[in-house]
């Protein structure tokens, strides 16, 4: 598994692919925060929170990280080189999860140069130091748990797709329906009491926690579920190309 691991991340940040999401990401998000006018600028706000950064970074994150995470199988599919990987003395779980662990981390580097937006609103706050820093961490924390639970997802989408196009595309749609369409699918109040249950399987309740500084055991129980689930699945359908 280190092995593929290594070999994944040399494969993102050895020809600046890596690179260019993460700045692309600090790009864009410094642009909304800042600059645009929208209600996610900080300035238009007025208020010492960055809760319009993770309100906006799982809108990037749904189009990244399956970017990130679609050249994983359906790649090795399209060159011929998945049954030199199927050759090879290692179990099938080993080169699931060391792609996993690649996505996960690249995915987790794009939200280090947010500090800097945080020592900004910490400095600019009144008084200086005026961030609530629990719920701040707190949503830190969710975000590398939703990185998780989109890898998984994209890596499924990777291992079910012939070619990358194809991957994207499906890990895309499913991160979105997982964020966003399960939760829009609960607010009509169709299903009656089924409704919370229904919004209970999506991932935006349970990141909705994070964000209010509250870690919740079964918010993290959720997400290790999902990307657990994912990856057996992955494991799976990987297995059954031998």
């Amino acid at each position: 598994m280190i092995a593929i691991l290594k070999k994944e991340l040399w494969s993102y940040f050895g020809n600046w692919s890596a690179w260019v999401i993460i700045a692309a990401f600090s790009l864009i998000t410094t642009l909304f925060l800042f600059f645009f006018e929208n209600d996610s600028n900080i300035f238009d706000i007025g208020l010492a929170s960055l809760q319009s950064y993770f309100v906006l970074v799982p809108w990037l994150l749904m189009f990244i990280i399956p970017a990130l995470s679609m050249k994983t199988f359906a790649e090795e599919q399209q060159t011929g080189t998945l049954n030199w990987l199927f050759s090879q003395p290692m179990k099938v779980s080993d080169l699931v999860f060391g792609k996993f662990f690649s996505v996960w981390i690249v995915g987790i580097l794009c939200l280090i140069p947010s500090l800097i937006y945080f020592y900004t609103v910490f400095v600019l706050g009144i008084p200086e130091g005026n961030i609530d820093m629990g719920m701040t961490f707190g949503s830190y924390f969710g975000l590398i748990m939703l990185i998780a639970a989109f890898a998984g997802v994209g890596i499924l989408a990777s291992s079910l797709s012939q070619n990358q196009i194809m991957a994207y595309l499906l890990g895309v749609f499913m991160c979105f329906i997982m964020y966003f369409g399960i939760e829009q699918l609960a607010s009509y109040k169709l299903l009656g009491g089924a409704d919370f249950i229904l919004q209970n399987l999506g991932f935006y309740q349970h990141f909705l926690g994070f964000t209010r500084g509250l870690i919740d055991f079964r918010d993290v129980a959720y997400f290790i579920f999902v990307i657990g689930l994912s990856l057996a699945l992955s494991n799976h359908f990987i297995t059954k190309k031998k």
